[in-house]
């Protein structure tokens, strides 16, 4: 099956509203050249370093305004919505990085919640403690869509290729990774770890990025891609500002690379020896 897909790049302020606007403005275009599926990047509705500003301003699944604006936006244009993630106050007073899928009937297909927490010490001396402010989720997810089976992460599991795996070996044909990457990590990383998440697959990569300077202060790297099974970049983003990313996919092209290479299929078990030092003389001790 072939369809337009599109990955809405944008440099979210700390306004949920000004972000829903531009998200729905993004989303009109996509549609209005054909994409049936737009996906959004990671921490659409804020992105915003007060965290007691943030939390003055979260909501749960069922009130926040970047989900109820998507939702809306998936029925008037008779399209999937996958909003990367935003943050959503969770039950138990924590925050989630949550993501959600709606349909062309505006309803809500699924939602993801990252799964590995932003904890990282950069050498230009940025700190980040995503795990201070939110709560990881514990389970990976595919849904199967009318077009194909998406599989679900959000930025910083990307560098976690087990992820990827276990939904590829459960049918996910396309996999979804929205991000809002620092430059510096952007710079060094964020092509070679999504293309290799495309091959080792045989599966599509989407993903929509945050790109620019941020209203908190925050850089991000930018560079929205659309990866097809083999590596290959199909489409891809300014360094900076809002683009929408759109490239036309066929899902043909997933058994195809799946067919050449089987690694899904020739893994295996294994066992991991551990050896100890060699003494003197090339004999173990």
């Amino acid at each position: 099956m072939t369809i337009k897909v599109a990955a809405l790049q944008m440099c979210s302020g700390m306004d949920p509203e000004k972000n829903a606007a531009t998200m729905a403005r993004l989303a009109r275009q996509a549609a209005s050249e054909g994409a049936v599926y737009v996906q959004t990047p990671e921490m659409t509705g804020a992105l915003m370093r007060d965290r007691a500003a943030l939390r003055a301003i979260l909501r749960d699944d069922d009130g926040d305004l970047i989900a109820s604006a998507a939702a809306s936006l998936a029925s008037e244009l008779n399209i999937h919505v996958h909003v990367g993630s935003t943050a959503i106050a969770r039950p138990d007073g924590k925050i989630a990085n949550r993501g959600f899928v709606f349909g062309p009937d505006g309803r809500r297909i699924c939602t993801y919640d990252k799964i590995h927490m932003f904890d990282v010490d950069l050498d230009n001396g940025e700190s980040w403690r995503e795990s201070a402010a939110y709560e990881p989720g514990n389970d990976a997810r595919v849904v199967n869509l009318p077009f194909g089976k998406l599989g679900f992460a959000i930025c910083y599991d990307v560098r976690f290729p087990s992820l990827f795996r276990t939904e590829a070996m459960a049918g996910a044909e396309i996999l979804t990774v929205p991000a809002a990457f620092t430059r510096q990590t952007g710079e060094a990383h964020w092509h070679v770890l999504l293309r290799a998440r495309a091959i080792e697959n045989g599966a599509f990569v989407i993903a929509a990025a945050q790109a620019g300077l941020h209203e908190d202060g925050r850089e991000t790297y930018g560079h929205s891609l659309i990866i097809d099974p083999w590596g290959r970049v199909l489409a891809e983003g300014p360094a900076t500002g809002e683009a929408v990313v759109m490239a036309e996919i066929d899902l043909d092209a997933v058994k195809a690379s799946r067919a050449k290479i089987p690694n899904l299929k020739n893994g295996r078990d294994f066992n991991l020896d551990i050896l100890p030092a060699l003494a003197k003389g090339g004999m173990t001790v």
